[in-house]
């Protein structure tokens, strides 16, 4: 099995305090893992380190086996790297359509983004029309529609469920479940863990910077103790 992503020994924050406290996470090709745990844990702050946000970092992470530790945001974006934030992850001010062709590369094609409204056609039938009028599912398509069109290798989801209505958090984690149909693998920040866990192939749950738990995700849905502290009762979220 081919690894696409690796974090070793991962420390870092936003200041001289560490909220990253020595964090491993390895993702395979063509899966789906969540990384999961209480607020406060470090989830985010694994997203941003991964994509290149955040400020302070040491430790190493490998994509395709060579290290991007110190490469830029911009420049992970073109190694394969497609990131979907929990908030502003469209331009409200621009149409579906624009929103599509500014993430155009020469690594891509303006064909990829008819594929895109193939895919999502509630979109393609509203190209014109400016992302600020989507319903919060909608925009969640547009996000993930943005990030397909550079094709990466790895998408970056950080808590992709956090702005939708109860109606439309089944809709979202089975288009999640969709994506590596895509060619990429996924990664998974997620409160609603045992829902993200049900789509996923392994699972990491966080504590106060570190993994906690770390196994398949059937066997963490399945464990007593994972369940009690972290994963919540039925589809309750974690809080």
């Amino acid at each position: 099995m081919t690894t696409v992503l690796s974090v070793s020994a991962l420390y870092g924050g936003y200041t001289e305090v560490d909220i990253l406290k020595g964090v491993d996470v390895t993702l395979n090709e063509g899966r789906i893992i969540t990384v999961a745990g209480t607020n406060g844990a470090g989830k985010s702050t694994l997203a941003k380190a991964i994509v290149g946000l955040l400020p302070k970092m040491s430790g190493e992470i490998l994509v395709d086996g060579v290290s991007i530790t110190g490469v830029p945001a911009e420049r992970r974006a073109r190694l394969g790297i497609g990131y979907v934030p929990q908030v502003a992850n469209v331009f409200a001010g621009l149409t579906i359509l624009e929103n599509l062709q500014i993430v155009v590369t020469a690594g891509s094609s303006r064909k990829r983004i008819e594929e895109m409204f193939e895919r999502f056609p509630a979109l393609g039938q509203r190209r014109r029309s400016f992302a600020s009028s989507l319903s919060g599912g909608e925009r969640q398509q547009l996000a993930f529609a943005r990030a397909l069109v550079a094709q990466p290798r790895i998408m970056v989801l950080d808590e992709p469920t956090a702005a939708l209505s109860p109606a439309k958090v089944a809709e979202s984690f089975e288009l999640i479940r969709t994506l590596p149909s895509f060619g990429v693998s996924v990664l998974i920040i997620e409160q609603r863990a045992r829902l993200a866990m049900a789509i996923s192939d392994y699972g990491y749950i966080m504590d106060s910077g570190k993994v906690a738990i770390e196994g398949p995700a059937a066997g963490l849905l399945a464990d007593e103790r994972a369940a009690e502290l972290y994963l919540g009762r039925g589809r309750r979220s974690v809080h």
